[in-house]
Order: C-alpha cells, then structure tokens, then sequence
C-alpha cells in the first residue's frame, strides 16, 4: 500500500523516516492462516459463524460492519446481519441479542457501538453469552483479563489492543521492558490495553494517560512506545515524540468531512516506527475479530 508521509523534505534533501506499521500487510497474512484454520473446522463438520447487530444508521458503523461481512466471507465463516433501527427500544435490541446468544449458527457476534444514546449500552453487552463475545468486552471476559497476570487465558481479548501487540511484535518493536504510554482510557483500547501490555507474557510498562493528564507532553517523550487512542486530531505532534519511538495512531475523528487520526503530521520525521491511519490498526481489528470467532469454534472440539 502507499504510506501518507513523503520520502524527501521540503527541501528536497532525502530525509529518515518513520517505518511503517503495516496492519493491512500483517492482517493479510493472517487471514491465511485462518483460511487454513477454518477449512480444518469444516472437515470436522463445524462452520464458524459471526453475527453484528447495528442501531441506526451511522455511517462510519455500516461501512464497518459491511467490511466485517466482506472479511467473513474471504476466510469462509457464516455471517448473520441484524440491523435495527435507531429508535429501536431496549427490549428490541436485547432480543436481538438473545437471538444471536441461542442461534446454532452463530459462534460468536457483536453488537455494534456506540448504541444510540437513550440505549443502557453496559445492559445490552451484558445480555449477551460470554462465550459468543466476539470483541471480548462482556463484564466477565473483561474480569477474566484483569484476573489474567500470566496471559494464557483462553477467554476473548479485546481486538484492538490485541492487534495493536501483535502488529508491534510483528514489526520488530520490543514490548518486553519498554515504557508504553497510551492515551485514551476507553473500554474498547485504553483500559484492556494497558492489563495485556502488562501481563507476564508481554512484560511491558503500561502508562495509562488521558486528555486531563497533567503533563501529558512529558509522559509522552519519556515513552519507548505512545499509543494514541483519545479520538482528538492531531494531539500527538512532534514535540510529543521521543526520537526513535514507536508510534500507533488508533484515533478516529471527523474533521471538515474527513477521517483524522491523533497523530499530527511531522512525527514521522521524528519517531521509529508510525501506523498508518488509515492502513495500520483498523484491519487489525477486524482480523483480531476474525481470529476470537474461529478460537471459539475451535473450543467447541
């Protein structure tokens, strides 16, 4: 894929840049694999199977559920589409879930968020089975993380912060020991991140700051690592970024119509490593996704 920072500086001069965090390349290879995977259930006669249940009609939300049905049907899964609309009550939207919880077909699904606002979001995730949670956001998967120092559950991980480690391994960026700063304090990055960053067999130092962190440029500059998922544009400049650190750009924000990242152009002339957004951390997520349905149909063996 083309990367969205130059080879030159302004001047024309050739210029040290960042290495790219490939998620599209990585989450390629790993489809393969779980090709491989999948074909191996369908000889014993199990075909994996994701369900998404979407609210209303966000655009960003249908582009990524549509992306995630397009995935299912490159690796071979059954998948079950449920849209509702978006003044669907709590007892519709919970009924749905109970649907996808006793449905044969489905092995694990997701309910799509954010909810619209008059929905109990926490409600809706607990409705749902456990072992069908495919983003690994159920409250008692969630405790199963908290509780897993040593991380060799088996239980649903969180997709972004795990692809988010598995693009940095991949990319030859050393966790083990490293001072990682993430910023953001969300339940779908920020919070699980910074439990898998610090289990034994990843063995990272885990800053977990927020917008309101004081000081937050120097936590930044002291960190091997910065993982920007605050969903603020261009939060993270090149003062902000010690030279020669890895850099992941996990935020999502809408400026004047576009797409904008957390990470303001110029780091790449200063860090090590920098994600392309988008291109780096979303086709993670999505393959991640992929990856938790297929374990827990594997399970079912």
């Amino acid at each position: 894929m083309k990367f969205p920072w130059p080879s030159v500086s302004s001047l024309g001069e050739p210029q040290v840049l960042a290495r790219p965090l490939d998620g599209s390349a990585l989450a390629a290879r790993k489809k393969s694999e779980l090709c491989d995977r999948v074909e191996a259930l369908k000889e014993r006669g199990v075909v994996p199977g994701l369900g998404t249940i979407l609210v209303g009609a966000d655009p960003a939300s249908e582009i990524y559920v549509a992306a995630k049905h397009r995935d299912c049907r490159e690796i071979g899964l059954h998948s079950l589409d449920i849209r509702l609309p978006a003044d669907a009550t709590q007892g519709e939207v919970e009924a749905a879930v109970a649907e996808l919880n006793l449905n044969p077909l489905c092995t694990a699904f997701i309910v799509q968020l954010p909810l619209p606002d008059h929905l109990d979001e926490a409600a809706v995730l607990q409705a749902m089975d456990p072992e069908k949670d495919a983003d690994g956001l159920h409250p008692y998967n969630l405790g199963l993380l908290v509780a897993d120092i040593n991380g060799v559950s088996d239980a649903p991980q969180p997709c972004t912060p795990k692809g988010i480690i598995e693009l940095l391994r991949d990319s030859g960026v050393e966790l083990r020991g490293a001072r990682v700063c993430v910023v953001g304090r969300g339940l779908t990055t920020g919070r699980p991140l910074g439990l898998m960053l610090g289990q034994r067999t990843v063995g990272a130092t885990a800053i977990l700051c927020h917008t309101g962190t004081r000081a937050l440029s120097e936590e930044l500059r002291a960190a091997d690592v910065i993982i920007a998922a605050a969903g603020v544009p261009n939060l993270i400049g090149v003062k902000d970024v010690r030279p020669g650190a890895a850099v992941v750009d996990v935020g999502v924000s809408r400026c004047g119509g576009k797409i904008a990242g957390d990470v303001a152009p110029g780091v790449e002339t200063v860090a090590g490593w920098l994600s392309p957004n988008p291109g780096g951390v979303g086709p993670m997520t999505r393959v991640m996704l992929l990856e938790n349905v297929v374990r827990q149909a594997e399970k079912i063996l």
